[in-house]
């Protein structure tokens, strides 16, 4: 950075921003920073009281802000994303299709420990739209040490074993079997109201239901109605009702009788601490997610249900551990307007 004249500025690029003060308002800036300052520039600079001005110079070993804003890009992009122009030190990330957005936590928090730069993003593990953005990255000082770029990119890369801080993994289409349990509506006393909730719930997405079975409070039944799903080629089943500890509520133990491997019966998310999912072999690779879901499903606007669904439409497997994480954000708040997942819940 140096000082120099305006009258001798033409063709320099700004260090700071030039702003124009008009008694009793304020305009903003009238020249940014990283301005490319021309020749019809310099008059107006002059009449604004702007005799001298700081302007970058090039030296060896210095990255100019769009230069390294390229190389946060390149640590934080991944497949299935487009990246603006660098812009000011700014560069943006969008979705190029429907998705699970997925950030590596640790490894941003590398980047964002790092003084002068930063990259903000929309919380992870949660469903996005082609066209979204998804983050956006920032040098803050007009140029910065080459090498300290290098270093964090070694530094990142080794965190995350070469793979990019985001990734974004498109939804796949998914083939939906529905037991519906409860002698209630098994004998026909009261109607089925849950399944019509999860129908319209997996219309947002790119599923088809390929089976329905209502089965009585006997837990074969409803081991035998998963099976046949199964079959049917489901690749997730979804079991309503018979969810809390009481004596006659069997689904779990219906779906714990398929074989599947139980990931986690019961979570801290409410609405939803119910919640059970397993994953079932079918055969060869093909691995089946079998979930039991409470009763809260059907009449709360998002539930942990909503949280898993995204993460099983795009072949996401879940851990235990990760479940036990949802309890800082997993209050539902029940906004009377729901924007979620632009809100806390889930995360």
């Amino acid at each position: 950075m140096k000082l120099i004249r305006t009258v001798d500025a033409e063709g320099a690029v700004l260090c700071h921003d030039v702003t124009q003060i008009i008694p009793g308002a304020f305009k903003g800036p009238a020249f940014r920073k990283g301005h490319v300052i021309t020749k019809e520039d310099i008059p107006v600079l002059l009449s604004i009281g702007k005799e001298n001005l700081y302007v970058w110079e090039k030296k060896e070993g210095m990255l100019h802000e769009d230069e390294a804003a390229a190389v946060l890009r390149d640590l934080a992009i991944g497949a299935h994303m487009s990246a603006s122009e660098p812009k000011e030190g700014k560069i943006e990330l969008t979705a190029d299709c429907d998705g699970l957005f997925k950030v590596d936590s640790g490894a941003l928090r590398l980047v964002n420990r790092t003084p002068q730069m930063m990259i903000a993003t929309r919380h992870g593990n949660t469903p996005v739209r082609k066209g979204d953005k998804l983050a956006g990255t920032r040098i803050i000082p007009l140029v910065i040490e080459e090498q300290k770029m290098n270093d964090l990119s070694a530094c990142v890369r080794e965190a995350t074993g070469g793979r990019p801080i985001l990734s974004l993994h498109p939804f796949v289409h998914k083939r939906i079997g529905i037991v519906t349990t409860g002698s209630e509506v098994y004998k026909g006393r009261i109607k089925d109201s849950f399944t019509p909730i999860l129908e319209r719930k997996l219309q947002e997405y790119d599923t088809e239901v390929v089976g329905h079975e209502v089965t009585d409070d006997d837990d074969r039944m409803t081991t035998a109605a998963i099976r046949k799903m199964v079959g049917l080629g489901a690749d997730v089943v979804l079991c309503t009702g018979g969810m809390s500890v009481d004596p006659d509520d069997r689904t779990p133990l219906a779906i714990r009788n398929t074989g599947a491997e139980i990931v986690t019966y019961g979570a801290p998310v409410l609405p939803g601490a119910m919640f059970l999912l397993s994953y079932l072999q079918a055969g060869g690779k093909r691995t089946v997610t079998v979930c039991g879901l409470p009763g809260c499903v059907m009449y709360a606007k998002r539930t942990i249900f909503d949280l898993m669904l995204p993460r099983i439409l795009a072949d996401d497997r879940i851990t235990a551990d990760e479940i036990a994480l949802l309890g800082e954000g997993g209050l539902c708040l029940g906004c009377s307007t729901c924007i979620w997942p632009n809100c806390g819940f889930g995360v």
